[in-house]
């Protein structure tokens, strides 16, 4: 997004430069500059929380480069600096805020992609492509009396969406490395680039292609490529190629940025907010007693890794995020602090499938790697400075397949782990990577079974309310409900008893990781990590989680993965989107899942399954008595029957 900074609102007492004098640091805000500040959501009020107010500005940072923070961005010593000798950034800020009472909570959720998905998530309220917070849903969030911060920290996005604007390092060249698969059967294609070319001589870049990651890499007859600029290549076909291929591109590339600074401004953006010291600038925000940190799916592993990196500490040692909910990330990490870093980017079976942001470590407790030698966790550098927040990592089935959720849990040997005190994990059984409320299954060309629509959002809220409880006055949340975290709860992929559907038994397969030297472009692929997954019962639903009450209760079949369909790469995962594969009318041979007339007592008898489940949910603090009756209006219809 670009904000105007010549439109400004009647508060200008807080408005164009919030600059005050301070001790100057070597990572700081340098000034917020307001741009807007009007009332929100047509001035609906929200409880105790009144009507709330939205601030669209730009926060503007300078780090030292020669200082021992900056010491950890990729690239900052190549970075052009002001006449202090400092590098300076700034990223666009929404800040959404009570005019009544307030929680005394600041609930960041870390941009995925620019967009704000927390409220489709937690308020119920419709999706966009953009950045949007028009849409309150059901005020859940308001209505805890939340002040919502939204910062950019994603370079290069549309001007839609929150963004950050770093520096180009001047200079600096060197291979970056593009994949496309297109799911489509055109002779011709184009691709963009993430960098421009630094040389756009042909010779200097390659082009192959193969069927699947792990295929050799091919240059066929019949495909070439060109450039069309410096960041638009355009891809010859060969002839009766998958549509599913992959093309891989690599070239010699110029304008990289220090992404790294992304963790720098989040965290720096947080503790001025919440009032730490050692800012230029004067926060537009007082009260604030508590952060709650959320990533959603790229966010939620930016989050990972910013802990996992040691910016859960601000420039003066003091806390950023209280409280971190890393949602939908898996065992995974971000591409991110890397030179021609593209954090968009995550490995899937098929898509991205070797790009950075997966190594190791992947879990809260410590643990030693047998492949690396290694023995490191995501919260040794914030257990190092005292900083650690308190974690809700929250995955759903789609990451047991897709991102190694098992070593989350799990050593590499399979063997379980003990958590840290200040951690909790849980598993959304059955559900697919995200959806946001009141989904239905949809097809699709490229997927064999139709997508699994279960949002997690009932849960999702009820942990938003544990975490707050659990920082404001240390009430314990419901316990982790994590598979592998007892013995025998996992399983080899090959050992699921999966049921027979349409006269097949499907035969997934997750995605696998390899040690991988990124040094090399393409890297270098070395031992695999074991990955397991969460057993299934005659359904084939996954054991072993938190269950929403449609998947409790079902009509069908749920999972968290889906296959690529004949002539897109068929058999390897498709993407995200899960299944949801209807139970028969009637026993055949077919079908091994027993018909759903036998299983409730007509339309009656599956509502009343489904509040048992949501009431059962309810009991063990995994979702709020006020969404009883929202999750059972929500419900599926029953097949033939009235609601």
């Amino acid at each position: 997004m670009k904000f105007d900074a010549t439109v400004l609102s009647t508060s200008t007492a807080i408005a164009a430069l919030l600059a005050v004098s301070a001790t100057p640091s070597d990572a700081r805000v340098t000034r917020f500059e307001v741009s807007s500040t009007q009332p929100a959501f047509d001035g609906q009020a929200f409880g105790e929380a009144g009507p709330y107010e939205r601030i669209e500005g730009v926060a503007y940072f300078a780090i030292d480069p020669a200082s021992d923070r900056a010491a950890r961005i990729v690239d900052i010593d190549k970075a052009p600096v002001n006449a202090d000798g400092e590098v300076a950034f700034s990223a666009e800020v929404v800040i959404l805020r009570p005019t009544g009472e307030g929680s005394g909570t600041l609930f960041y959720e870390i941009p995925n992609r620019g967009r704000n998905l927390s409220f489709p998530l937690l308020n119920l309220s419709a999706g966009s492509d953009v950045f949007t917070a028009e849409d309150p849903g059901d005020g859940f969030m308001m209505a805890e009396g939340h002040t919502l911060v939204w910062g950019g920290w994603q370079p290069g996005l549309d001007e839609a969406l929150l963004s950050i604007d770093l520096p180009v390092l001047e200079d600096v060249t060197g291979p970056s490395r593009e994949e496309f698969i297109f799911d489509d059967t055109e002779g011709v294609s184009t691709g963009t680039l993430s960098y421009p070319a630094a040389d756009m001589d042909p010779s200097q870049a390659t082009l192959t292609v193969r069927p699947t990651p792990d295929a050799p890499r091919e240059t066929p007859e019949g495909l070439s490529f060109r450039y069309i600029d410096e960041r638009t290549i355009e891809i010859t076909r060969p002839e009766g190629q998958d549509a599913g291929a992959i093309f891989e591109f690599v070239y010699p590339a110029t304008e990289a940025i220090p992404a790294g600074l992304a963790f720098v401004a989040t965290s720096d953006l947080v503790s001025f907010l919440r009032g730490n010291p050692g800012h230029d600038a004067e926060a537009p925000l007082e009260g604030i007693e508590r952060t709650i940190g959320m990533g959603i799916s790229q966010s939620g592993r930016f989050l990972r890794d910013l802990v996992y990196q040691g910016f859960n500490a601000d420039e003066g040692g003091e806390r950023v995020f209280d409280g971190a909910m890393p949602h939908i990330a898996g065992s995974r990490k971000t591409f991110t602090n890397y030179r021609f870093a593209q954090p968009g980017r995550y490995s899937r079976q098929h898509e991205d499938h070797d790009f950075p942001g997966d190594q190791f470590p992947f879990t809260y407790a410590e643990a030693t790697d047998p492949l690396t030698g290694e023995t490191d966790s995501i919260l040794a550098a914030c257990q190092a400075s005292g900083t650690c927040p308190m974690v809700m990592h929250s995955d759903t089935s789609t990451e047991f397949w897709q991102a190694r959720a098992s070593l989350v849990s799990t050593t590499v040997e399979g063997e379980p782990l003990e958590m840290p005190d200040e951690v909790r994990l849980y598993f959304l059984a059955g559900a697919p990577h995200f959806n946001g409320w009141g989904g239905t299954p949809g097809e699709s060309e490229v997927c064999v079974y139709p997508s699994n629509p279960v949002s997690a959002a009932p849960t999702m809220r009820a942990l938003v309310v544990a975490m707050e409880d659990w920082l404001r006055d240390g009430t314990a949340p419901p316990e982790s409900v994590y598979p592998g975290l007892e013995p025998d709860t996992l399983v080899a992929p090959d050992a699921l008893e999966l049921p027979r559907i349409d006269g097949t038994v499907p035969q997934p397969v997750p995605n696998i990781l390899r040690v991988m030297d990124h040094s090399t472009t393409p890297p270098t692929a070395g031992e695999a990590y074991p990955v397991r997954v969460p057993p299934v019962d005659a359904d084939g639903i996954p054991q072993g989680g938190v269950k929403e009450p449609s998947i409790a209760a079902p009509l069908g079949t749920y999972w968290g993965w889906n296959l690529r369909a004949e002539g897109y790469g068929a058999g390897d995962l498709c993407s995200l989107t899960g299944s949801y594969v209807a139970f028969p009318d009637s026993e055949g041979a077919e079908d091994g899942r027993r018909p759903v007339g036998a299983r409730y007592n007509g339309p009656e008898g599956y509502r009343e399954a489904v509040r048992s489940a949501a009431e059962g949910l309810v009991d063990d603090g995994l979702m709020r008595a006020e969404d009883v009756d929202v999750v059972i209006d929500a419900a599926p219809d029953f097949p033939g029957g009235a609601r």
